[in-house]
């Protein structure tokens, strides 16, 4: 999903530029090897990190091993194969579960590392944290010029709809789809439906990445720091768990009751973003949250036959 929006802003913004990419059968990024010689191959003067392994509270709480070992290791081969090859500009990808669990809202750039994270996520929040030390790391050491964005919570076309490893949007999305199929009268989600998140489109996650990426240097280190060089990418508008269902109950055309179970994790309380910094260099997010979603839904229907899985 992620990696796809990129690449269609790319082409859209820059026609002229060349764009490498690899697909995850085609360049295990695990492999220290395998990437090695992929960068020493290919020349490339820029570097988009957006591959990770990535899921919703089920996921995580299921494969956490999976899910730091996984992250931690493609992001440490990417980052250094990529200054070993004499690539000066990288822009990577993170997260914002890499905020602690009481953080407070919206959550500054400053929060990181200033107290536990949550519980649900660790392993993710801990990979994606060293992701963010590794650009600073070598910008430090090397004069790199390796920067990291934070994206909020994301969805679009692209999307995992895999009904127990996707994040939240498109888990709803088809549980409430296959609902409406059904004629089920009621549709239950995990939790109280109380936590509070907040959603970027795709499209826009993609322009503000490129945005970050082509600021000057000097503008780029001006609103950041060498020990916090990472910049949030966000709305700064959240809802409820339970009225994000809702909303896409009403774009799907599902009339039936939504229910919580409590007894489910909720994950975090909230988790909204500070974007002041990014709203100040002169970006904020384009597309409004049900608009957004009609777009998903629709690309989802489109695609139902080769995405169930």
């Amino acid at each position: 999903m992620v990696g796809g929006a990129i690449t269609r802003r790319i082409a859209r913004d820059m026609p002229t530029a060349e764009v490498v990419t690899r697909t995850r059968r085609q360049l295990d990024l695990t492999d220290q090897a395998a990437v090695r010689e992929f960068f020493q191959t290919e020349k490339l003067d820029t570097v988009i990190l957006a591959a990770a392994k990535v899921g919703g509270i089920l996921a995580n709480n299921t494969y956490p091993a999976d899910f730091i070992y996984e992250n931690l290791i493609l992001q440490a081969n990417v980052i250094h194969q990529a200054h070993s090859a004499g690539i000066e500009r990288l822009l990577s990808l993170g997260s914002s579960c890499i905020y602690p669990r009481e953080a407070g809202q919206p959550m500054r750039e400053d929060a990181l590392l200033t107290g536990v994270l949550e519980p649900t996520n660790e392993p993710y929040a801990v990979a994606k944290i060293a992701g963010i030390k590794l650009c600073e790391s070598y910008n430090r050491q090397f004069g790199r010029d390796y920067r990291s964005v934070m994206p909020t919570n994301l969805y679009g076309p692209g999307d995992n709809f895999h009904p127990e490893n996707s994040h939240v949007v498109p888990a709803l999305m088809r549980r409430l789809h296959e609902a409406k199929a059904e004629a089920a009268a009621s549709v239950t989600i995990w939790g109280t439906g109380k936590p509070r998140r907040e959603f970027l489109h795709v499209d826009d996650m993609a322009a503000a990445s490129l945005f970050v990426m082509d600021l000057e240097a000097d503008t780029y280190r001006a609103n950041t720091q060498p020990m916090l060089s990472h910049i949030n990418l966000g709305t700064g508008v959240d809802l409820e768990i339970v009225e994000l269902a809702r909303t896409i109950a009403d774009v799907v055309g599902y009339t039936g009751a939504i229910r919580t179970d409590p007894s489910k994790p909720d994950g975090a309380p909230r988790k909204l973003m500070d974007v002041d910094r990014l709203r100040d260099m002169g970006w904020q997010a384009q597309i409004p949250l049900r608009d957004g979603l009609v777009q998903t839904y629709a690309w989802y229907l489109d695609n139902l036959e080769t995405r169930r899985g």
